[in-house]
């Protein structure tokens, strides 16, 4: 596991750079409208916890103090607005994962395409390696909001850093919030292409040795600090 990021203080500035990455995702077009919920990993004083986007307020007119502070160790909320209905899947994978310091969940068109159906993405290109492991799995079907949901969510995250819902949209966690902002959109154009390439059939998938190679590729992949 790698190690855990220093937490950064809550401020008026990591509130503002949630709230970019919330309107990132629609201008993207990964997301839209309401649908969809930002948090990354701060400290408030001695407490621990997680700045999330609050439920039910389009992305276009959040402020800062509209966000809400939820504690690591009981998840009691802080702030004016109630947290995003998913809060649960948020708190408890920055509880299970403490090297991921950023979530992201869309629902991005082609990759919920392929959730709506129960489909992962399988090693049909290299680039799948981006979210971890061998191939992005889909969390089998629970109602949003739900404890069932937050728990199918961690099976399919093990091992990786992005995952799909079935009949829903997907999960993106990073180290960061531009990093997670920009996995999720990879796997969204990974969703894509294998769309595309199942229109000729289902495509030839590469081998798990190849697969491990490019995983020990990807662990210096990219400029120190980059997003790729």
């Amino acid at each position: 596991m790698a190690d855990e990021p220093l937490l950064a203080e809550d401020s008026t500035e990591l509130r503002r750079a949630v709230i970019d990455t919330a309107r990132e995702m629609n201008e993207s077009g990964i997301n839209v409208n309401k649908a969809g919920n930002v948090s990354v990993r701060c400290a408030r004083g001695r407490h621990a916890g997680v700045l999330i986007t609050p439920t039910g307020l389009g992305y276009g007119k959040l402020q800062p103090a509209d966000l809400v502070f939820l504690r690591l160790a009981d998840g009691k909320a802080t702030g004016g607005r109630a947290p995003s209905s998913e809060w649960r899947f948020h708190l408890d994978i920055h509880r299970a994962r403490p090297e991921l310091a950023a979530v992201v969940h869309t629902h991005s068109p082609s990759a919920t395409a392929l959730a709506c159906h129960g489909r992962g993405i399988p090693p049909f290109h290299y680039m799948v390696a981006i979210a971890g492991g061998a191939d992005i799995r889909c969390a089998p079907y629970a109602t949003f909001g739900t404890q069932e949901l937050s728990d199918r969510a961690l099976a399919a995250l093990a091992g990786r850093r992005a995952c799909l819902l079935a009949h829903h949209g997907v999960i993106a966690c990073e180290s960061s919030l531009p990093r997670a902002l920009a996995l999720a959109i990879e796997v969204e154009q990974l969703a894509r292409m294998y769309l595309a390439a199942c229109a000729l059939g289902e495509p030839p998938r590469l081998a798990d040795d190849e697969m491990a190679r490019v995983l020990a590729k990807f662990e210096h992949y990219g400029q120190p600090g980059g997003c790729n």
